[in-house]
Parts: C-alpha cells; sequence; structure tokens
C-alpha cells in the first residue's frame, strides 16, 4: 500500500528549501501531494494558478516523480484528508516556525485527530530562505546568485513579476 502525504503552504514562490523537503519527504511518504493554500492574511506575489505552475516545473525540472501538485481553499486538514492521506510534512526553519507550528498542529489535532504532523529541519544552506528575503534580493541579485535560493526554472518569472 503507497503512503501518501501532503505538504500544504504557500510557496510564493518556490524555493530550495522546499525542493529539499520535497525530497526528504520520500524518507515518510512514496507519494507526496503539494497543497498550495490561499491565505486570505497574505498578499501573494504570484496567483494560486502561476504558484501551482512554478512549482511544477521545479518538481520536474528536480526528477521528483513522487510529487504532484494540487491547489486548495479552506482548512488544511480538510484537504488533506479530501487527498486520502492522514500525514501532513511541514519545513521549519527556526524556533519562531517552530511556535507558528505548534499552534497549527494543536488546531489540526482537534480538528482531525486521525492527521499526524511531521518536520523537517531546514539544513542550514536553506534555514535563512524566506520568501520576504527572495523577494527583497531579486531586484539585486544576478541569476547566479539568485539561483542559490530558487530553482533556476522560476528566475524569469520572479524578475518579471518583480520588474513593475
Amino acid at each position: 500500500m503507497s503512503r501518501r502525504a501532503v505538504y500544504t503552504g504557500s510557496f510564493d514562490p518556490i524555493t530550495l528549501g522546499h525542493l529539499n523537503v520535497m525530497q526528504r519527504a520520500k524518507l515518510v511518504a512514496d507519494e507526496l501531494i503539494v497543497g498550495l493554500g490561499v491565505n486570505a492574511h497574505k498578499t501573494p506575489l504570484f496567483s494560486v494558478d502561476e504558484r501551482a505552475e512554478l512549482v511544477e516545473r521545479a518538481v520536474r525540472a528536480a526528477g521528483m516523480q513522487h510529487v504532484s501538485v494540487r491547489t486548495f481553499e479552506g482548512l488544511a486538514v480538510r484537504f488533506v484528508r479530501d487527498c486520502g492521506a492522514r500525514l501532513i510534512v511541514r519545513g521549519v526553519r527556526s524556533v519562531t516556525d517552530m511556535e507558528a507550528e505548534f499552534t497549527m498542529i494543536l488546531a489540526n489535532r482537534k480538528l482531525d485527530p486521525e492527521i499526524e504532523t511531521v518536520f523537517f529541519m531546514a539544513g542550514d544552506e536553506f534555514s535563512h530562505v524566506s520568501s520576504s528575503l527572495i523577494k527583497q534580493i531579486t531586484p539585486l541579485a544576478s541569476d547566479e546568485e539568485l539561483a542559490r535560493f530558487v530553482p533556476k526554472e522560476i528566475i524569469p518569472d520572479l524578475r518579471a513579476k518583480l520588474a513593475g
């Protein structure tokens, strides 16, 4: 029987840290569904459809056949359940991330006690990478420099979006 997990987030934009979590998720799941959520509290750089296309492009370029991409609105636990999964994968970079994730775990357990969450700590090379950082450095960094933080396949999209 296949083990299925779901990695939810905004992925605005996808980073090498996200790809690292997706690759490492193979340790706990044969199939990983990346769920791009709509967060009413955030103003995204890319639309949810654009983000889905960028994530899809990045995972294909990385050769991750175990990953599929879907979008969703509403509660993450409901999306996980609808996907036929019982495992949420999350990446954390810092203690601050853990505090926020801890709150979500408690809420998710109340909403669906059968769904578990597994955390992957960011590697040293990714612990400082955030969407805010990417948005800040994109106008200033060369493509080579930017490729240290995001998949090279999405750099033209980032530049076009942040150009004006």
